[in-house]
């Protein structure tokens, strides 16, 4: 089906997502090579991704299937139509996927000693999106038998960098705790060796509105500790009641894996500490922390949020504190929910690699966007930290996309700094990874898009455990 911009204008096109079509339009590289697999199709010659269109309407984000010269002066495309979420004017709207040339299909050949090998190995060559498409890779790669993926899955420790799994955060304000649900069950089931298992530190001031979640009041002195000394306990309650073992060493860390699965215990915000640093100390050796998110969904006494408006112009005089004190305890540091200035002056003063744990890359985050750009994304590499990948499906409807937002950061700052941070049961929204029962999956998924099996280790917890390792020890 041909489609012209001014189908897209009237709005034609809203009801095509999931169809193919063909649309016309001039290559606008986003990533500044001569060819590429990442780059926008717009309505006029453009001269740079500095003056790409405003309105989303003239502009489309294109994933090719293979890399294609991009200075042709007009070129039509065929792909398969999608109509993303969100109507921030600033972002992305319309998406061409698995896009190639209708006229010269030979423009789409790819670089020359163009391997899948040599894109992931450390540097992004491309610093695009993937270029190949999983749909077909994984027909020629069929899933591995169980008894080979059950290997896989055990070399090392699988790991989910941000979880709620077991209807941790079922303590709200004012109500009875919720009970526990299974959580060691579908680890064990799916391969799943460990999860840091978070807390939320300023849920009594936190709500859902409209779709998000939200600040609406300031919390009481004391309240947000008090909080804690029931969510704490409440973690470690789910792991005994589960047979658990809580992982405070790295050394405990590595020799843990799915049949006897394990917790780190973290906490989403640092809000509890109250500008108390030694509550710190206290969370570190009472309820053994190991794993800290500064902020989360209100601009606390440590820093800004991305969601938010910013207060404090990114990090706090006391959040650089907590930061340091981290480091010499041996707390990860998590900079989830930071903006990216925050980001920045975090990666400049931590000793140790930093965690964003949770989120996906786009190429130009809204104001208030859980999602980072790619600068965002090489300050937490510059550290050699690990960035999460999460699951909402209006961001990655099936696996094997998950699978495709994984490799597009892979590509961007190399397979050794990238991780999966599922929010199992956190998600305002829907998942597409809502079971550990499904973590065979998306190794298949992986696998099918030209991941190796070392490569694939490394993204579903290798790379994690050498973050632990070089910040906890032991």
């Amino acid at each position: 089906m041909r489609i012209g911009w001014e189908d897209i204008r009237a709005g034609r096109t809203e009801g095509l997502h999931g169809t193919w079509v063909e649309l016309e339009g001039w290559c606008l590289g986003l990533d500044g090579p001569e060819r590429s697999d990442y780059f926008a199709l717009t309505d006029e010659p453009g001269c740079c991704a500095a003056h790409l269109p405003r309105d989303p309407a003239r502009r489309v984000e294109v994933l090719a299937a293979l890399p294609l010269r991009l200075d042709m002066p007009r070129l039509r495309l065929r792909g398969e139509w999608r109509r993303l979420p969100g109507d921030d004017p600033d972002d992305w709207r319309f998406q061409l996927r698995q896009a190639s040339p209708v006229a010269d299909p030979l423009e789409a050949a790819p670089h020359p000693g163009f391997t899948r090998r040599a894109m992931l190995a450390g540097g992004g060559a491309l610093l695009g999106l993937s270029a190949w498409r999983p749909e077909a890779a994984q027909a020629a790669a069929p899933a591995l038998p169980a008894t080979e993926m059950r290997a896989l899955l055990t070399a090392l420790p699988t790991i989910d960098i941000h979880s709620h799994g077991g209807s941790l955060i079922g303590l709200r304000r004012t109500e009875e705790a919720a009970p526990f649900s299974p959580l060691a069950e579908p680890m064990r089931e799916g391969g799943m060796a460990v999860v840091c298992l978070t807390v939320v530190a300023d849920t009594p001031v936190t709500r859902v509105a409209n779709g998000q979640i939200k600040p609406f009041r300031d919390p009481k002195p004391g309240e947000l500790y008090g909080f804690a000394t029931k969510s704490f306990p409440r973690a470690q309650a789910l792991a005994k009641a589960q047979g658990l073992k809580i992982i405070t060493t790295a050394s405990e860390l590595a020799a843990t894996r799915p049949d006897n699965p394990g917790v780190i215990i973290a906490s989403e915000g640092a809000d509890f500490l109250e500008g108390r640093l030694e509550r710190l100390d206290e969370a570190y050796t009472r309820w053994q922390l190991r794993h800290l998110q500064l902020t989360h969904y209100r601009p606390n006494e440590l820093g800004d949020i991305q969601t938010e408006p910013a207060v404090h112009g990114g990090l706090t005089a006391f959040g650089a504190d907590v930061v340091k004190r981290c480091n010499q305890l041996g707390i990860v540091v998590d900079v989830a929910h930071a903006p990216m200035n925050m980001v920045r002056q975090v990666a400049d003063i931590t000793a140790k690699p930093l965690v964003l744990s949770h989120t996906s890359m786009t190429i130009k985050p809204g104001p208030t966007s859980r999602q980072i750009s790619r600068e965002h994304a090489r300050f937490i590499a510059a550290t050699r930290g690990v960035i999460g990948i999460w699951p909402p499906s209006g961001i990655y409807a099936t696996m094997a996309e998950l699978a495709t937002g994984i490799a597009r950061v892979a590509e961007l700052i190399g397979v050794d700094y990238v991780g999966i941070g599922t929010d199992m049961m956190g998600l305002v929204g829907a998942s597409t990874f809502d079971s550990y029962t499904e973590l065979p999956n998306l190794a298949n998924a992986l696998l099918g898009i030209g991941f190796k099996p070392a490569d694939v280790q490394k993204i579903l917890g290798g790379n994690y455990a050498r973050v632990f390792a070089a910040t906890v020890g032991g």
